[in-house]
């Protein structure tokens, strides 16, 4: 097998508290991350889905290894269930496994792309982000939404919190830049710093967003931008 694939065989979790809640951490995740930046870097990107409407990630993605999918499956799914009380018999389905950069100018972005988001309400909805990039392209951060106190949305708190969340950007239209600190709107609890090599696993329905630093980050090139590798999972 491709060394860009292997997991490290001793490997630290660390639990990691974001406010009312915890998520999964692991440095030095692969063998060889350098192996798998060189694949990354010959891959063929395409925009994701909702750019040109300006809706959804802010930039470009190709299809990630299916071996390196499958070894991080097999080794997250036990993880997963237990960390997160996901119930035995319920079977792991898997979304695209992506390599992913940054590629919109700021002042580009949609209303939605400038506020913290969450990616689905469902209670078993799994988010896992590969950095293979450094802490010069910012991190993700997790947050407080103000009016609500909500720092998770469920399928019981969707519908009042996206009333109170349209309403406010309706209302006054986020500042045209990539959201990192707090403001009137969202509060920052707290943020993981980007470190190549570094595995952070989280439920999706959390409010986060990535923390961009526009001036190295907007980059289409694998070796010089923010380069994750993005994959979610269902139960």
């Amino acid at each position: 097998m491709n060394k860009a694939f292997l997991i490290r065989e001793s490997l630290e979790i660390q639990i990691v508290t974001m406010g009312e809640h915890q998520m999964l951490m692991i440095d030095d995740f692969l063998q060889d991350p350098a192996a798998m930046l060189e694949l990354a870097a010959k891959s063929e990107y395409s925009p994701y889905p909702g750019y040109a409407e300006r809706k959804g990630y802010p930039g470009i993605r190709a299809q990630a290894p299916s071996e390196y999918s499958y070894n991080i499956t097999t080794f997250l799914e036990p993880l997963i269930k237990t960390h997160f009380a996901v119930p035995e018999q319920l079977d792991i389905r898997k979304s695209i496994c992506a390599f992913s950069l940054t590629t919109m100018a700021p002042q580009e972005l949609g209303p939605l792309q400038r506020t913290p988001h969450f990616d689905a309400s469902g209670p078993y909805h799994i988010a896992v982000l590969l950095y293979l990039c450094d802490e010069r392209h910012g991190g993700t951060g997790f947050y407080r939404h103000n009016a609500t106190g909500l720092q998770q949305i469920t399928e019981t708190t969707r519908e009042h919190y996206l009333d109170v969340y349209y309403e406010e950007i309706n209302a006054r239209r986020p500042s045209k830049k990539y959201f990192h600190e707090s403001d009137e709107q969202f509060t920052l609890i707290g943020m993981v710093p980007a470190r190549v090599n570094r595995l952070v696993i989280y439920r999706g329905s959390l409010l986060h967003t990535a923390c961009v630093n526009p001036v190295l980050s907007i980059d289409a090139r694998p070796r010089t931008g923010r380069l994750t590798v993005n994959t979610f999972y269902d139960f």
